[in-house]
């Protein structure tokens, strides 16, 4: 078994994050509520370290997360993020108030001691940049601790107690705004923990399809196939793992990009011996959804529906055992609190939140503790195209939920004929692979426009297209002008139906890379 790191969860929206810059320095990593976490499953799980999250409570108030009893009793090396270097710091005699001064964003420590966190990162009498999101800090840290980072708002940032390996930090080292937060971490990994680093992508593989072939046994899996990477990745790791008992669906919802049917149907055909069924639902899809305005309407109707087709078609082949998807990380966190944590929901997904009681399927989602990234390292390891697998994302919804307000056949059109030359000059540009992802909305909003000497009264074009590296932040594209240009002239031109284009600038947070 690898060496493993147990995070316990408070809540942040940013927990996965930690998993996230663990396994990046090869070491495995899951994350478990702090409700459900007791000495018992910690020995059971038996990690080199532990990481206690941020969260979005007060250890001020009354019924707030606590860690478990016992935990610093278990010579484990700890550390403490945020929330959870406060409750590390309560639980063991410190003493937390109101801050007085509260801070959210960027920030500057002064570094005044070393410890084993700070080996090769930071040097002693140094300032570092680090992302504070606080509104409580420590006034007395615990006995045995020592300070060796400190800020004007949090004078106990960053907390030590080598002889018991436990470390608490005030700021976030798993965002991307804390330059060596990664280093941070990896050090706490490694240096304190004693972790080498075993964990690679080849052996998730292997156990994931161990896992796959224990749980289905001799039963039939339907996997639903959207054509995107996560399901692709599921559909082939399925197929190597228990062969012809998988039967693959591909859903037709009638909201796929231009052309995309057809070459998800081709690729599985000629490349893989897969079985997989071209189920074409785009009348039902639509003909549901046409007129609805809400997003969380939309999403939910389209899960719906998704269970219902596969439902039929399971009992068209004689019936299955288990329908496997390609649930992600981010689409758990983002629906709702993983595994049953206090985070905040944000917005459903079409594929979270299990199957109804009535189908006599159990679920199988060997992508749902993966981000985006390593979905993709994953495909490479099994085979699929790197043109494939580097594709961008593209949501379980299709084009249902970048149409907001009300869904027609005509604004489908619009949206996917104008996506498609989106996509297009964006390749011709060479630029398609330094964008994490690019697509159009269509907008509910009609503008004046003069083509031809010709009054117009047309919808209006929205393109998106963001960098990040985990999908749970992201900063737009910036774009050079003259290609922006070039690529409004040939939408508001070849687009009948589109005669303005606007840019979307907005960064994530505070907005989503979808629009619903």
């Amino acid at each position: 078994m690898s060496e493993r790191i147990l995070i316990i969860d408070f809540g942040s929206q940013v927990t996965q994050l930690i998993a996230r810059r663990v396994r990046e320095s090869s070491v495995y990593s899951e994350i478990h509520p702090f409700n459900a976490v007791t000495t018992e499953t910690v020995r059971a799980f038996d990690p080199k370290g532990v990481i206690l999250s941020g969260g979005p409570a007060s250890i001020i108030g009354i019924d707030t997360p606590r860690t478990p009893d016992g935990l610093f009793d278990m010579g484990i090396p700890i550390l403490g993020i945020c929330y959870g270097q406060m409750a590390m710091a309560e639980a063991l005699g410190g003493r937390i108030i109101s801050s007085d001064r509260r801070e959210f964003g960027r920030a500057f420590v002064d570094v005044t001691g070393d410890c084993k966190l700070f080996h090769g990162v930071w040097e002693v009498g140094s300032k570092e940049q680090v992302w504070m999101s606080h509104g409580d800090r420590i006034d007395k840290p615990p006995p045995g601790f020592r300070t060796v980072a400190s800020s004007e708002s949090a004078p106990f940032a960053t907390i030590a107690d080598d002889e018991r390996r436990f470390y608490g930090l005030m700021y976030h080292p798993e965002v991307v705004h804390t330059p060596h937060g990664a280093m941070l971490l990896q050090n706490f990994t490694h240096q304190v923990c004693g972790c080498v680093g075993d964990w690679t992508m080849a052996g998730f593989r292997e156990q994931q399809i161990d896992k796959i072939r224990a749980q289905v046994g001799n039963g039939k899996v339907i996997c639903g196939l959207s054509g995107g990477v996560d399901s692709s990745v599921v559909a082939v790791m399925l197929h190597e793992a228990i062969g012809d008992q998988l039967q693959c669906v591909f859903v037709d919802t009638g909201f796929m990009r231009k052309g995309e049917a057809e070459e998800v149907v081709s690729m599985f055909k000629n490349n893989y011996r897969i079985p997989l069924i071209h189920r074409n639902a785009s009348e039902i899809f639509i003909n549901k959804l046409e007129g609805v305005s809400d997003p969380e309407t939309k999403r939910k109707l389209i899960g719906a529906t998704f269970i219902d087709v596969f439902e039929e078609e399971a009992k068209n082949i004689g019936g299955a055992d288990f329908l496997a998807q390609g649930t992600l990380y981010p689409d758990v966190i983002e629906s709702i609190s993983f595994t049953g944590g206090p985070s905040v929901t944000i917005k459903s997904h079409h594929n979270v939140g299990g199957l109804p009681e009535r189908m006599n399927m159990n679920l199988i989602e060997p992508l749902r503790e993966l981000f985006k990234d390593e979905v993709r390292k994953l495909g490479r390891e099994l085979g699929l195209p790197d043109n494939f697998v580097g594709r961008h994302p593209f949501p379980g919804p299709g084009l249902a939920i970048r149409l907001p307000g009300g869904i027609t056949r005509k604004k489908l059109d619009i949206l996917r004929n104008a996506d498609a030359v989106y996509l297009d000059e964006i390749r011709n540009a060479g630029l398609y692979d330094s964008i994490w992802q690019a697509f159009c909305v269509l907008l509910p909003v009609q503008s004046v426009g003069v083509m031809g000497d010709a009054r117009t009264y047309d919808y209006v074009c929205a393109l998106r297209a963001v960098t990040s590296t985990d999908g749970m932040t992201a900063d737009f594209y910036h774009f050079d002008m003259e290609l922006l240009a070039q690529i409004s002239n040939r939408i508001v031109n070849e687009v009948k139906g589109i005669n303005r284009v606007t840019y979307d600038i907005t960064s994530k947070p505070p907005g989503t890379i979808e629009w619903e």
